[in-house]
């Protein structure tokens, strides 16, 4: 969340330019806002989710499968999102960070119901 609050102070030296990254309603300044709230909302859906299995009484094998899928999608995220702010074609690895919050929650669900 430490990066979050870094882009957004970056982001933010320029935002009072209305023509700042290609105008406020750009492809480009619409992925650094994505890129840049990613960081909090995956990093809040990590803090809570490691909250949650702390509560368990066992971990469970999915939950570790569930801990590394939302640990990529937290890293990936952001990341691709800046990265097709800067060059659109890649757009196209969008589904890394997906599939990282969509097993991360499968895996989470799947481990609460078989401790």
């Amino acid at each position: 969340m430490a990066f979050g609050a870094v882009s957004g102070a970056l982001i933010g030296l320029g935002f009072h330019r209305d023509s700042w990254a290609g105008g406020y309603g750009s492809f480009r300044r619409r992925l650094m806002r994505l890129g840049h709230i990613a960081f909090f909302g995956l990093g809040i859906l990590n803090v809570l989710f490691a909250m949650y299995a702390a509560s368990l009484p066992r971990a469970a094998g999915s939950l570790s499968i569930a801990s590394w899928a939302l640990v990529v999608a937290g890293v990936t995220m952001p990341a691709v999102c800046f990265l097709t702010a800067w060059k659109e074609p890649f757009r196209h690895l969008f589904p890394v960070p997906v599939l990282g919050v969509l097993i991360g929650v499968i895996a989470t669900i799947y481990g609460s119901m078989n401790p």
